[in-house]
């Protein structure tokens, strides 16, 4: 009875250890695994970093280098895009800073070129009220229904002037502060030349006056 007793006592420690050693090899090939599963997350995330960094340079030395394909939108949405993702990397920083000096000086280029548009169409409304007069004589000799008719308006046109002699400059190219005329005229040859093409070509955009308020000079531009 004692020898049955030793026997089963001795069955149930072997029993006891294989599932104690059986629990021991399910828990490390769990803590393996486990392992193994953060290291390939790890991996992972440091290779969509790797390939999120190259992209984000990439664009950013796209902004750098337009020539004028992107959109200045374009390229402010690129930017700003890149700069949520906060990245680390010191290339990409000095990129950002590079793509955000272009881009801020294309916007003020943009807004110089929008003032000087605002400001030409405000001088053009002030010369269109200061010079209406002479314009309007202008489109009157070449709209007459005939020479006669073209000949008193010219006579009346005429009468703005100093004198027959008037200059007349006509501006044919620009390029800054270096203006191009065409060959010099007088008002009264200018007047004889609308008279002939039946139509009146240029505006008034500079005249200068006498002391009687007659104008001594004009210069014309291409409507």
């Amino acid at each position: 009875m004692e020898i049955k007793k030793i026997k089963s006592v001795r069955q149930f420690v072997s029993l006891r250890m294989v599932m104690m050693l059986i629990l021991a090899i399910s828990l490390g090939s769990g803590l393996s695994s486990c392992q193994s599963q953060k290291k390939l997350a790890k991996k992972k995330a440091a290779q969509e970093l790797a390939e999120k960094t190259a992209q984000a340079k990439k664009d950013l030395l796209a902004i750098i280098n337009d020539d004028g394909r992107m959109t200045l939108e374009e390229k402010e949405f690129k930017l700003n895009s890149i700069k949520r993702m906060n990245l680390e990397d010191q290339e990409v920083k000095d990129l950002i800073v590079q793509a955000e000096e272009k881009i801020a000086a294309e916007r003020a280029a943009v807004e110089r070129k929008k003032e000087e548009e605002r400001l030409a169409k405000e001088r053009e409304a002030r010369d269109r009220g200061k010079y209406s007069s002479i314009n309007d004589a202008f489109s009157a000799v070449a709209g007459a229904r005939d020479v006669n008719a073209a000949n008193i308006a010219i006579r009346e046109a005429l009468q703005q002037f100093a004198s027959d002699d008037a200059p007349v400059l006509i501006l044919i190219a620009e390029d800054g502060d270096i203006k191009d005329y065409d060959e010099p005229t007088t008002i009264k040859k200018y007047l004889e030349y609308i008279k002939d093409q039946k139509k009146s070509p240029n505006k008034v955009i500079n005249a200068s006056y006498d002391a009687n308020g007659k104008i001594k000079d004009i210069e014309l531009q291409k409507k």
